[in-house]
């Protein structure tokens, strides 16, 4: 693993090589190069505790890809708002969309110094669609839709991706407000995708407790029945909202798939 990842003399200033930094570890338990050897360590003492992280990180990741590929396609979607995208990695939003339908259009949008530093990574596009960054943080909505706009039609549906992202909201009434300012920007015909960590295994209760404890930026697992919460007023598509491996799989092995502590789902919006 690369101990600099960017080499970027005002980037590097940015950025604190000395505490752990989430989307740094997601991106390390996912094979990634872009992290620091704090994150490292914390990823490796993470999986002590808890070894499951690892198969809960690709599930999550697999299923962002199942629901994309369904949006671009079955579902018609032509434009999607990825917020909290994190660091680049096989198969991004963007690449999917547009594998399944040329003429998407993607905007991802982050605040995190070092995704800001890869934004060229991200920003690569078919000829016909459009790939756009935009720096923004998720506890202004309103600032996300408005730059948004700026490249997606908000008034043709929008599939609005929430990855792994609204357990960085620590007060979930907050959290479900921010959801709920970003829906109501969209058109009906619109999509929410979301998945977040759950709080259905002691071992990784007790795993991110000590990571909240080493002085980075919380997360906070919540249960099934809070994440489902976060649909409220949609229409959820089938199978609603399950561990990450069981919606929809491409293919299921004898007893079905594995359980992960990772629940996630897609709604519409009437």
């Amino acid at each position: 693993m690369s101990d600099e990842p960017t080499r970027d003399p005002e980037v590097q200033a940015k950025i604190d090589v000395t505490v752990p930094h989430s989307a740094r570890i997601w991106n390390y338990w996912l094979g990634g190069k872009d992290n620091y050897e704090v994150d490292q360590r914390a990823g490796d003492e993470f999986r002590q505790i808890y070894p499951d992280i690892e198969d809960g990180a690709r599930a999550a990741r697999y299923f962002l890809a199942r629901a994309v590929r369904h949006l671009a396609g079955e579902a018609g979607v032509t434009q999607f708002l990825d917020i909290g995208t994190g660091l680049p990695n096989v198969d991004n939003t963007h690449q999917i969309a547009q594998s399944v339908n040329p003429r998407a259009r993607i905007v991802y949008v982050d605040n995190d110094p070092l995704v800001l530093a890869h934004a060229r990574a991200l920003l690569t596009s078919t000829p016909e669609g459009v790939t756009q960054y935009v720096d923004a943080d998720l506890h202004d909505p309103d600032t996300i839709v408005r730059e948004a706009a700026d490249t997606l039609d908000f008034s043709q549906p929008v599939a609005l991706m929430l990855m792994g992202i609204l357990g960085h909201i620590e007060d979930y009434d907050e959290a479900r407000s921010i959801v709920r300012r970003l829906v109501d920007a969209l058109p009906s015909g619109s999509y929410l995708v979301q998945y977040d960590s759950t709080d259905t295994s002691e071992a990784y209760v007790e795993a991110l407790r000590l990571y909240n404890e080493g002085g980075s930026v919380p997360y906070i697992l919540r249960s099934p029945e809070q994440i489902t919460r976060f649909f409220d007023g949609m229409e959820m598509l089938e199978p609603g909202v399950v561990s990450c491996p069981r919606w929809r799989p491409e293919t299921e092995p004898v007893g079905g798939p594995e359980e992960v502590d990772q629940y996630g789902g897609v709604a519409r919006k009437p």
